[in-house]
This record gives C-alpha cells, sequence and structure tokens, in this order.
C-alpha cells in the first residue's frame, strides 16, 4: 500500500512539472522566433508617463536583416510626426513638419533599450542573468534588466506573451514598480515583404510629401487649421520654462533677438548649475534638407531629441529647443530637458 501511494505521488510530481512551463523554456522559445527573423512589421501604441502627464505615440516599426531599421513615431496629441531611419547610409531622423532630416554616425539601436523593438528586447533578456517568470491572464511575464544611460530612474521592464511567444505588452518600470513606459503591440507581421527602396531616405521623403498632397479638401482645411493653432500657440511669447531646477541654480536673464525666420529667445540660468536654453520659432524649409548631426537619439515625452555630451537639442509645437551646460553630466541636463511644459510657470522680474 506504502509502495502504492508513493508511485502515485511520484506520478502527479512528474505530471505538474511537465505541466509548468519554465522561464528558460520561454527565453529559448523566444530567442529562435526572433533570431530566425529575416523581416518583421510591429504596429502599436506607446504610453510615456512624465508625473501626471501621459504621452501616447502611434508607432510602426519595420525591420529587416543587416540592420534596416524604419520607425513611425505619430504624437497623438499634436499629430507631430518624426521617422527614425537606418540603412546602409547611416541613421536618420526625418521630421516631415519641418522638411528635414538630421543624419547620425551612432550605434542606436543598440546603445540602449528600445521598447518597441523585438531585437532590442531579445537583447535584454539576453543581459539580465537570473531573469524571473511569472504567468498572468494566461501570459508569460519575463522581467529583464534595461538598459537606459541617460535615464537612471528606469531599472527593469515587464515583458508579456502569449503562449505562442508572441509579444503582446512591455512595460518599463523605476526602482519603485511605477510604470514610466508602456507599449502595446497590436499587429505582429513575422515575414512581412519590403519593397526594394522601402528602407531608402529619398523614398520616405517622397512618400511624406505625396501624403500631404493627396489629402482631400477638409482634410486640407483641418491641416491648415491646425498649422494656424500652431503657430499661435507656439509663439516666442509663451515663454516655456522648466518645470524642474537644480538646487541653487536660477534664471538670470532672458533675451529675445529676431532671425531671418523669426525670433528666438535666450534663457540664462545661473548659480551651481549654470545652463542656457534657446527657444526659437521653427519654420519648414521650402525643399528638403539633411543636416549632419553629431550625437545620440533619445525619446522624449512628445519629441526625438539629439543628445551630445554637453548639450540636448529638440523640436516640440513648433519651436526648437536648444539646451546646454559646461558643468552638468547628460542624464542631469535631460532632467531638466524633461520637465520643460508647454505652459510658462515663471517669469523673469
Amino acid at each position: 500500500m506504502k509502495k502504492t501511494f508513493l508511485i502515485f505521488v511520484l506520478v502527479v510530481i512528474f505530471i505538474t512539472g511537465c505541466g509548468k512551463t519554465s522561464s528558460s523554456k520561454v527565453v529559448d522559445e523566444f530567442g529562435k522566433k526572433i533570431n530566425n527573423l529575416k523581416s518583421y512589421y510591429v504596429e502599436g501604441v506607446m504610453e510615456l508617463i512624465n508625473n501626471e502627464d501621459i504621452y501616447t505615440y502611434n508607432v510602426k516599426v519595420s525591420y529587416k536583416k543587416n540592420d534596416y531599421y524604419k520607425i513611425d513615431l505619430v504624437n497623438t496629441t499634436n499629430n507631430h510626426e518624426q521617422v527614425i531611419l537606418r540603412n546602409d547610409t547611416g541613421i536618420y531622423v526625418i521630421t516631415p513638419s519641418l522638411n528635414k532630416s538630421f543624419k547620425f554616425q551612432s550605434d542606436w539601436p543598440y546603445n540602449n533599450s528600445q521598447v518597441y523593438l523585438l531585437t532590442s528586447l531579445l537583447d535584454d533578456i539576453n543581459n539580465t542573468d537570473n531573469i524571473s517568470m511569472k504567468e498572468v491572464d494566461n501570459k508569460y511575464v519575463l522581467t529583464s534588466n534595461v538598459n537606459y544611460p541617460n535615464n537612471d530612474k528606469l531599472t527593469s521592464q515587464e515583458i508579456y506573451m502569449d503562449k505562442n511567444y508572441n509579444v503582446k505588452e512591455v512595460r518599463v518600470l523605476d526602482k519603485d514598480g511605477n510604470v514610466e513606459i508602456k507599449m502595446t503591440f497590436d499587429k505582429i507581421d513575422y515575414s512581412p515583404k519590403f519593397k526594394d527602396n522601402y528602407f531608402d531616405l529619398n523614398q520616405i521623403i517622397e512618400e511624406k510629401n505625396i501624403g500631404s498632397n493627396t489629402d482631400n479638401k477638409d482634410n486640407t482645411d483641418n491641416k491648415d487649421n491646425k498649422t494656424e493653432q500652431t503657430k499661435s500657440t507656439a509663439t516666442i511669447d509663451d515663454i516655456v520654462y522648466p518645470m524642474y531646477l537644480p538646487t541653487n541654480t536660477y534664471l538670470t536673464s532672458q533675451e529675445k533677438v529676431s532671425t531671418s525666420t523669426g525670433e528666438r529667445l535666450i534663457l540664462t540660468f545661473d548659480g551651481d548649475n549654470p545652463f542656457i536654453l534657446v527657444e526659437e520659432v521653427s519654420k519648414a524649409n521650402d525643399e528638403h534638407v539633411i543636416v549632419p548631426t553629431f550625437g545620440e537619439l533619445e525619446l522624449l515625452a512628445d519629441s526625438v531629441a539629439i543628445v551630445n555630451n554637453n548639450s540636448v537639442n529638440w523640436y516640440s509645437n513648433g519651436i526648437e529647443y536648444y539646451l546646454a551646460s559646461n558643468t552638468m553630466k547628460t542624464g542631469e541636463i535631460l532632467e531638466i530637458v524633461r520637465s520643460i511644459s508647454v505652459l510658462p510657470v515663471a517669469n523673469l522680474k
């Protein structure tokens, strides 16, 4: 009787163990799925949480083996669109509203985590020594390390997969477990067919121009209204101030000068961490311009920024911003940049 009971217990343990999927199996299966891909296409929605504000992007990701990437980012609040492109000639940030592209020589997207790239998620998983897993609502949830060198607030991420190892959602967390970035994957195509010129810069520029010229009249009127609204709300009269300043740092002067495209405002901050903030009305170029740029890409709440060792340059709501400091580190500069609001919060007396 005892022998029979022991055999029964061993069988139950064996069956129970076989029924539970281990984290190593999930990692292996997901790795096989991604490593064997020659291309993929993703559509989804990304949310960036900045204090109490949530900034939402519609995201489209196209990838082809041998380092071809095309990421379409559209801010749903102001319809501001930017395209990140990587091909044989370099890395570009295309801004259709300015008719301008910034060209980089960079390690992007391999120099930090990218929440919308399947290949980047796999890298984060592989770079985590002791990955943990749980099952929630019939999904596998892997918790991995992240690599955000310019934002040490972000410490880990939860990757939600269905039972076929398809990524459904990613949540990037701070040290307290608060969600700072959320990416929801609405569509994944593991075998898309791209045209030969799909990742060509000139082709993308042409497509964006065609798209703006083939709208119907109603859409054109709406665009004109939005443009006028942008011009009226993004004038240099609406001075934008940082909502965060380092300790013992304060505004000492603001100077407005005229330029060929409008007005430029120069704000000078002195104290323990001095810096300057330049705000300038942006104007679209008549012909597309490619600007060689040194630096790296950083996704802000409503724009893709260009980050150098001591400066950050970005475009938002009709205004081009430039913030520079000779004393602060890049992470400290970006902390100020992320705090900048579209509403003025202070005035120089």
